[in-house]
């Protein structure tokens, strides 16, 4: 607790203590509690009304003395507090931001990382490990807000402004990096940078596949796809001799699905029931049919496991699909596959 709450606190303690105290009094030296409670408050805010019974005793006079110094005194403590409070906000926050600004300033060849979301996280974590300057940009002041509190230089405002991207030195970095969720931010994004820094390197993430050469011809020297990635690494290990076990392992182990989780991606195995729309299409058609995820194989109904490296690879009823997808398209990738709703798979409604 600071001491600008502190002295709130104790002020208010101290003001109600006075208050309760003064009440009391009045009421030892005969007075009704309304009476009594009404000379606190005239007294206490000096509001100046006449006192509700007339004040001839010595003593009470020297207590109502007493309680308009203790009242005021407590009164302004608490408002000095508060002003404090306020005043070495604004303070701390001017300064913060002249410190972010100057920062930011003296940066060269170094990264901008236009998005703060979970891969946005991951890869600054990893960034600041290996002791490569960047700066933060998202348009949310929540995660602007948290970026700062783990120690980076952060900017609040849309990637895709050139105000922003020249306040966050395009003109001396060295990499970008667009990690935003939207496929169509990204590509703004690269088109802005690529016209304020004609030599600057940018990666870009792509949700979708299609979207790979619409960021190429936007400026982006290198397009980035989480979910093919995390498929192709996952084919590998199914590409082992003992593809089936491993398989189960991979989509049974914690950590690989932590690490997934991590970058909004989920692994999961899906059987396709009777009456599905997916049974009897291929692969490619299946995956044409939606984006943010990836089949990496096909189990068949008995219990042969084929990689889905051919995009003509047909999945017939009672097959299981494999899939790498991110955690929003799954469950509708699930409920496609099901025959009908209402059906339960791995004890869960879907």
């Amino acid at each position: 607790m600071n001491n600008a709450v502190r002295r709130m606190f104790v002020g208010a303690a101290i003001f109600s203590t006075t208050c309760i105290i003064a009440v009391i009094g009045y009421m030892i030296a005969g007075w009704q509690l309304l009476d009594a409670i009404y000379m606190v408050v005239i007294t206490v805010f000096g509001v100046g009304y006449g006192e509700a019974k007339p004040l001839s005793h010595p003593g009470l006079k020297l207590f109502t003395m007493g309680v308009i110094i203790a009242g005021c005194s407590s009164a302004i403590y608490v408002v000095g507090g508060f002003v404090t409070m306020l005043a070495e906000g604004e303070i701390n926050r001017v300064l913060g931001s002249r410190r972010m600004s100057k920062g930011i300033t003296e940066l060269k060849d170094h990264a901008i990382l236009c998005g703060f979301g979970r891969i946005g996280q991951v890869l600054a974590e990893e960034l600041s490990a290996a002791h490569v300057p960047f700066v933060v940009i998202d348009n949310e002041t929540s995660r602007v807000e948290k970026a700062q509190e783990a120690g980076y230089l952060a900017l609040l405002g849309s990637a895709s402004e050139e105000s922003t991207l020249e306040t966050a030195g395009i003109s001396r970095a060295r990499v970008l990096a667009t990690v935003l969720p939207s496929d169509t931010a990204n590509v703004f994004v690269a088109l802005t940078a690529r016209e304020l820094n004609a030599t600057i390197q940018i990666i870009a993430r792509a949700e979708a596949a299609s979207t790979e050469k619409k960021l190429m011809r936007s400026g982006a020297n290198r397009v980035i796809l989480p979910a093919v990635i995390g498929a192709t690494q996952i084919a590998h290990i199914i590409a082992r001799p003992t593809a089936e076990d491993l398989l189960m392992e991979v989509v049974d182990a914690k950590g690989l699905k932590t690490e997934l989780s991590q970058i909004g991606l989920d692994l999961t195995e899906v059987e396709v029931a009777a009456g599905s729309p997916v049974a009897g299409q291929s692969i490619g058609e299946i995956e044409a049919g939606g984006a943010g995820f990836v089949i990496v194989a096909v189990k068949r109904r008995d219990g042969s496991l084929e990689r889905a490296t051919d995009p003509a690879l047909k999945v017939n009823v009672g097959d299981a699909i494999v899939l790498l997808g991110h955690n929003e398209t799954v469950p509708q990738l699930i409920r496609k596959a099901r025959a009908s709703l209402g059906q339960v798979y791995r004890g869960v409604r879907v």
